[in-house]
């Protein structure tokens, strides 16, 4: 990630409107984000390619329209990056990160409600390998390390369970450690490269009772030792579930997001955010 990018694109009024209006409802058409600007259609295709650019909105095609959706990562780098870390300073100092700091927070959920289909898009560029990447996501002993720190096993065929126990910490808490606290099913897996499997959290009961998601992890290589993971999370019908994973419940943590970039700096550092 570019911070210069994410910094330049959240500097502009026009392009922190484009987020806002993706973060009351996500997946977008052009036409729908140009109504209510007063400039021209170019104009408005402009400052979607410099938000794109920052990785702060991914698009996808849904048959002949293309939708763009909020992609909350950057934002949450940036955050850990340049707020959590001087949140010891005096209101002085601050002064200056408290107008990013209150963009940075209301832009922290990518959900596209319709009649149909919600849908959250996230988006992250690592500097690892796809083999490596795929690793992280489906080893038990690496997804141990990292975001929620519980560990999950795949059976990588399609019919195949998916299963998440609780972590270390909430074993120490009391959870028992054979638990499962988040299930599903495998239904796609291309090795390396592509991963689809319904998805239920357990330890929640309003989420439990939401029944099963729809989850897809997609990478694709962008250069020498560089991976694309893009999360696709299809939580239609699940209200509570996507405020989870979402962050939209700080006390539940920080959900994709903060996962993502707990992933990313694992594997770009050797150590993750909580170490």
């Amino acid at each position: 990630m570019d911070e210069d990018l994410v910094f330049k694109a959240l500097a502009d009024a026009t392009r922190r409107h484009l987020l806002d209006q993706l973060y009351t409802r996500d997946g977008r058409t052009l036409t729908e984000l140009e109504q209510d600007l007063d400039m021209t259609r170019f104009g408005v295709m402009k400052h979607l390619k410099v938000l794109e650019e920052a990785g702060l909105v991914v698009t996808r095609r849904s048959g002949r329209e293309k939708l763009h959706f909020l992609n909350a990562v950057p934002i949450q780098l940036i955050h850990e990056r340049w707020i959590d870390k001087y949140d010891v300073l005096g209101a002085e100092r601050l002064h200056a990160l408290t107008d990013l700091k209150s963009a940075l927070e209301s832009t922290m959920s990518t959900q596209t409600d319709t009649a149909t289909t919600t849908v959250l898009v996230n988006r992250i560029w690592i500097k690892a390998d796809t083999a490596t990447v795929w690793k992280a996501i489906t080893s038990p002993e690496w997804n141990a390390r990292y975001g929620y720190k519980s560990p999950s096993t795949f059976e990588l065929t399609p019919g195949g369970s998916f299963s998440t126990r609780p972590s270390a910490d909430m074993v120490a808490s009391g959870v028992p450690a054979d638990q499962v606290i988040l299930d599903g099913e495998v239904l796609e897996v291309v090795e390396g490269s592509r991963l689809v499997l319904t998805w239920r959290t357990l330890w929640d009961d309003e989420a439990r009772a939401e029944g099963f998601t729809r989850l897809t992890y997609e990478i694709e290589e962008r250069g020498p030792g560089v991976t694309q993971l893009t999360l696709i999370h299809d939580v239609t019908g699940a209200p509570r579930t996507a405020s989870l994973i979402s962050g939209d419940l700080p006390q539940f943590g920080g959900g994709w997001p903060q996962i993502l970039s707990d992933l990313k700096t694992l594997l770009e550092t050797g150590t993750s955010l909580e170490a």
